[in-house]
């Protein structure tokens, strides 16, 4: 079953308090500002200025620059003089590893990427929900031209790409109502789904066809195709994808590349001990 979490947001001060008063509970409070401050430099690999930093984190620059010792102390992250800007730490990607190493499937599914990537010698993608987002695991790189949205370890909205949406067409309308309340439907490019009439229709194509695309609606230019990979109760457990470019992924090649996707998902669902669900009749 999906497990709902609320995900916790970077503290931002209210108006006309000091940013640097500790509240009753201050300890709390340093660390949920020292997560936020580790969440924002991992969305950018150039690193963040200390100034950008407190910008995008919303804290003072004496706040920012206090926890930031304090993480560059335990090497979480590191100070680039050359730039002068912080980037994530050798030891926040350590225990980053764990969470991959946790879900113990993800060196089980190389072989397969790797035959989906030469069978349709596109990206092959492996993908798992997160907080009602997507995050991707793993993924073996084409030898083709390839933009990609999403870097391994990145976060996307369930509604927004193909991964997310072979997921969320295993979910209830109930459920699935329920994220698009909680989350939103993001307009990340002008193809994106941005009416839950227009998603739920899409779901039910999915169901039919037993796979999902994802058009341009996370990225111009870039398609996905994606399945989902089931666990031994028949509920899902991760999705692979192939994505490239659109001059590739033509509107020939979506059935094929479709049934191929599909096809190495459920050797992956065998493979795992998971059971394929039962196809629904009508």
């Amino acid at each position: 079953m999906r497990k709902n979490v609320i995900r916790r947001r970077a503290v931002v001060p209210k108006p006309g308090t000091s940013q640097d008063a500790e509240p009753r509970d201050g300890g709390v409070q340093s660390v949920d500002r020292a997560l936020s401050i580790l969440e924002t430099l991992a969305e950018d690999d150039q690193g963040y200025r200390l100034s950008d930093l407190a910008v995008r984190t919303g804290l003072s620059t004496s706040t920012v620059h206090r926890l930031l010792a304090t993480l560059e102390g335990r090497r979480f992250v590191q100070f680039n003089r050359a730039d002068s800007k912080w980037h994530v730490g050798a030891r926040a990607f350590t225990v980053g590893a764990t969470f991959a190493r946790r879900r113990n499937f993800s060196a089980q599914a190389v072989p397969y990427l790797r035959k989906l990537r030469d069978l349709t010698r596109e990206t092959a993608n492996l993908a798992v929900v997160d907080d009602e987002f997507i995050i991707v695991l793993t993924r073996m790189e084409s030898r083709e031209i390839m933009r990609s949205l999403t870097k391994v370890g990145g976060r996307v909205a369930m509604v927004a790409s193909g991964v997310g949406k072979a997921v969320l067409a295993t979910y209830s309308d109930e459920d699935v109502g329920a994220i698009i309340q909680h989350h939103g439907m993001p307009r990340l490019t002008e193809k994106s789904i941005v009416r839950p009439s227009d998603l739920f229709r899409e779901l039910e194509t999915i169901r039919r066809q037993g796979y999902a695309v994802d058009d341009e609606e996370a990225c111009m230019g870039l398609r996905c195709i994606a399945a989902v990979v089931y666990n031994d109760c028949a509920e899902p457990l991760a999705a692979i994808s192939v994505s490239g470019m659109t001059s590739r992924v033509t509107d020939d090649r979506l059935p094929q590349l479709g049934q191929v996707v599909r096809e190495v998902a459920a050797e992956l669902t065998l493979a795992l001990g998971g059971v394929m669900p039962q196809v629904r009749a009508g």
